[in-house]
């Protein structure tokens, strides 16, 4: 079994954790901009979630010798560590209801700010309850004064979500000088919504009950519209799957901070599984290693993902249209896109446990600063914040430094774990 004894090894898995977690959100978006049903993409996802703990496991999991304290995937597979294993398909239950929760807090909240949100609670909550599970072995000197640099930063995030709503109502009032007599910016998009898109919801659910994308006759494709602006607004609006304009802020922010609190379980109870602080185990039994504990936690969320999904393809939330378990099936448009999806979370879930167990699961929270990632794909890949304010940039780019600072104040707070794992 491979093992990641320095605390070296362990910030580079974190740093690729932090890269790769920060880059599905903005797979799934894109997706779901192009008008993909969420229920769809997130199948696609669960399955290829699962198979990359599944390959962790048979590679990293089988290397070496197997150890009395340390043993092999397969070898563990067959002993009676029962309690463990509960805990590890506990925290793949809340993870996965986090990840579905989180599809649709997208759609409302946006890229960014739903990531700063999610973070800052995973932090706040999880990085102290890891801190305390792992028996203190963090140096809390170090640690939390990241935290407090992580708050800040989510502060930050959130003045430049206000800044930028402020900023998309003035470009939506300037697109439809004919709305002048709306002084409120939310009643002039619920107008927006109605006039710009009206008849075409019913033909665009029309299309996504047969699988397909839905390409609005209101703005052409063929007409060229710069991103960031008013007309990019509504184009975009046309296009996805979930229509958010004129939508109810609470109900964004509830999905947001449902997922926040699933967040911020899921690494404390991946940590009781693996560490036993609690002694559930009995005596001679051996502890989880990683890869046996994540292959547990995978597939638990899998099977959430799964049921939940197909649940919601005859009874969609959210005003989508009805699917069917046959229409999935055939929906191969952006397929790929979720597969990948699938892959690059479940390795960033992955690495982000292996240096966990090297160095403590509080230092690992520190691949929470992944919306620097998600905010550099939003602006790269999906035109986030272009014509906006100078106030947005000012408050985006003292965000970002702040993410900086807060990640490498984290990793800097690292220890090193006994690597016996025997009770």
């Amino acid at each position: 079994m491979f093992v990641v004894e320095d605390k070296v090894g362990a910030i580079a898995l974190m740093q690729a954790s932090l890269l790769l977690l920060g880059t599905w959100p903005a797979i799934l978006t894109l997706l779901e901009q192009r008008g993909r049903l969420p229920q769809h993409t997130y199948l696609d996802y669960s399955l290829t979630n699962f198979l990359a703990a599944v390959l962790i496991a048979l590679t990293l999991g089988q290397l070496g010798e197997d150890k009395p304290d340390m043993p092999n995937f397969l070898t563990q597979l067959t002993q009676d560590n029962w309690p463990s294993v509960l805990f590890a398909m506990a925290g793949g239950i809340v993870l996965s209801l986090g990840n579905l929760a989180t599809q649709y807090a997208l759609a409302y909240v946006g890229l960014s700010v739903s990531l700063v949100i999610t973070a800052s609670m995973t932090v706040v909550l999880g990085t102290t309850m890891n801190y305390f599970l792992d028996g203190r072995i963090n140096r809390a000197e170090i640690l939390f004064p990241g935290v407090g640099c992580f708050l800040v930063a989510v502060c930050l995030g959130a003045a430049v979500h206000s800044s930028n709503a402020a900023d998309n109502a003035k470009k939506l009032a300037t697109c439809f000088s004919d709305y002048k007599d709306h002084s409120s910016p939310d009643m002039l998009q619920i107008q927006l919504l109605h006039d710009a898109v009206g008849d075409n919801v019913q033909n665009s659910n029309k299309d996504a009950e047969n699988g397909g994308f839905y390409n609005p006759g209101y703005i052409h494709e063929a007409e060229k519209v710069e991103p960031g602006s008013g007309k990019f607004l509504i184009q975009l609006e046309h296009r996805r799957s979930i229509k958010v304009l004129g939508s109810d802020i609470f109900l964004g922010l509830s999905l947001v901070f449902f997922a926040g609190v699933c967040y911020s379980l899921f690494s404390p109870i991946f940590n009781l599984a693996t560490n036993d602080q609690w002694h559930t185990l009995k005596k001679g039994v051996p502890h989880l290693v990683v890869y046996t504990a994540f292959f547990y936690f995978a597939a638990s969320c899998f099977l959430v993902a799964t049921v939940l999904n197909i649940y919601f393809l005859y009874n969609p939330m959210l005003g989508l249209p009805k699917s069917s378990f046959m229409t999935y099936l055939k929906d191969w448009q952006g397929r790929h896109w979720a597969l990948l999806a699938g892959l690059i979370c479940g390795f960033g879930n992955g690495f982000q446990f292996m240096g966990g167990q090297a160095a403590g699961y509080a230092a690992a929270d520190s691949v929470q600063a992944l919306p620097l990632v998600s905010t550099f794909w939003g602006i790269f890949l999906f035109g986030e914040y272009r014509r906006s304010s100078k106030k947005t940039y000012i408050l985006l780019v003292s965000m970002l430094l702040m993410f900086v600072i807060a990640v490498v104040v984290l990793m800097a707070s690292s220890g090193e774990r006994k690597t016996s794992l025997k009770s």
